[in-house]
């Protein structure tokens, strides 16, 4: 099992519009293609303006045939094309389970 750890750091000001947009527009894409959301959270303290998502795979192969599901769904794309700008900065690290890990959804 191995987890996507995902940061975007927006424009301060555009947390909100982005929010609406990624709920309605992205995250039914990203659930028919990628399924397992661990967790989607709002920075309180410490660097503002971050959202991070967690998503659960099998491995990396799924990851791989699940986000390449994903880009080819032209819904997706749309998405992107809408979503340029957005971000003033971007994470992703993959983190696989410790031995004695809990396991996930």
């Amino acid at each position: 099992m191995i987890i996507e750890h995902r940061i975007y750091t927006l424009p301060h000001g555009g947390m909100d519009a982005y929010l609406a947009r990624y709920r309605e527009l992205a995250l039914p894409l990203q659930m028919k293609h990628l399924g397992r959301l661990q967790g989607f959270f709002v920075s309180d303290i410490g660097t503002l303006n971050q959202v991070l998502h967690i998503w659960a795979y099998d491995s990396m192969a799924d990851r791989e045939a699940r986000r390449a599901a994903l880009e080819a769904d032209p819904d997706w794309q749309d998405f992107k094309r809408g979503n340029r700008g957005t971000f003033a900065a971007q994470q992703v690290s993959i983190w696989r389970a410790a031995p004695f890990s809990p396991q996930l959804v």
